[in-house]
């Protein structure tokens, strides 16, 4: 690829995050994008194949970035204790979701969120359920069950959730408007001593 057609690509690429972040997949047209982008109209259809190709495009950056958190993460738990892997966990992963909850990618995830494409199966697919096969992996250690276990899953799903709260979104109406590295850091140590104390209380019920 030329050096022209290869910066007018990543134009293309660039201005698609921010409209299809902001606006949907739907409500927004190849024409504005190559307005914005200061491309010719045709060029969404030359180095994408049209709309639906871009848009693609930009999900597969998004699942890229947000595959890297997960890499992160398991490469911070590798060869420690299952306590230490949850720690690591829930300190990584919040810290990438208050870095990125302005983001872009943020954003598009919330409108494939409350107006799905098939794009968010691929989302769900390549990064939500691999990120929390592993969440479940780490707490079935704790349990000493298999990672199916229902009681696995309901830890999952509320050590995932007491994170998610720092999103903006409504749900997330009381969470702090901004935080400090050190407030960060104090909210990931509560929420893995809050979630350990009830691994462990749960453990030891039958």
């Amino acid at each position: 690829m030329q050096g022209h057609d290869k910066e007018t690509r990543e134009r293309l690429l660039s201005t698609a995050e921010r409209l299809f972040a902001e606006r949907g997949f739907s409500k927004v047209t190849i024409r504005e994008i190559c307005k914005s982008a200061r491309a010719n109209v045709a060029a969404v259809n030359y180095h994408f194949s049209g709309k639906k190709g871009l848009y693609d495009e930009v999900v597969r950056s998004a699942i890229k970035t947000m595959q890297s958190t997960t890499d992160s993460i398991r490469e911070a738990g590798c060869g420690r204790s299952a306590d230490d892997q949850l720690a690591a966990y829930i300190s990584i992963f919040l810290k990438r979701v208050v870095a990125a909850r302005d983001s872009w990618i943020h954003q598009l995830m919330m409108r494939e969120l409350s107006d799905p494409t098939p794009a968010l199966d691929l989302v769900m697919k390549k990064v939500v359920q691999p990120r929390m096969a592993y969440l479940r992996e780490v707490i079935a250690s704790m349990f000493n069950c298999d990672a199916n276990d229902p009681r696995v899953e309901r830890c999952a799903m509320s050590v995932q959730a007491q994170c998610l709260a720092l999103l903006t979104h409504p749900v997330a109406a009381l969470r702090p408007k901004s935080m400090n590295e050190r407030e960060i850091d104090l909210m990931a140590q509560h929420i893995a001593q809050f979630s350990l104390g009830g691994v462990r209380a749960l453990a030891k019920t039958k």
